[in-house]
C-alpha cells in the first residue's frame, strides 16, 4: 500500500468520522454530506488501489 492510499484512507475516516460527531453533537442532517463524500472517498481510495491483470493472464 503507497503512501498516498494510506493517506486517502486516514483522510476517509476523519471525514465520515466528523460527519457523525457533527450529526450527533448538533442534530443538523447537513453532516451527512460529510459521510456521502467519506464513503466516495473511500470508493476512489479501493479503485485506486486495486491492481490490473498480471501480463499474459486476460482475466
Amino acid at each position: 500500500m503507497t503512501g498516498a492510499l494510506k493517506a486517502a484512507w486516514a483522510l476517509t475516516a476523519f471525514v465520515v468520522l466528523v460527519g457523525l460527531i457533527g450529526w450527533i453533537v448538533t442534530g443538523e442532517a447537513v453532516f451527512a454530506v460529510f459521510i456521502v463524500l467519506g464513503l466516495l472517498t473511500a470508493a476512489g481510495a479501493w479503485f485506486s488501489g486495486r491492481t490490473g491483470p498480471k501480463e499474459g493472464n486476460p482475466s
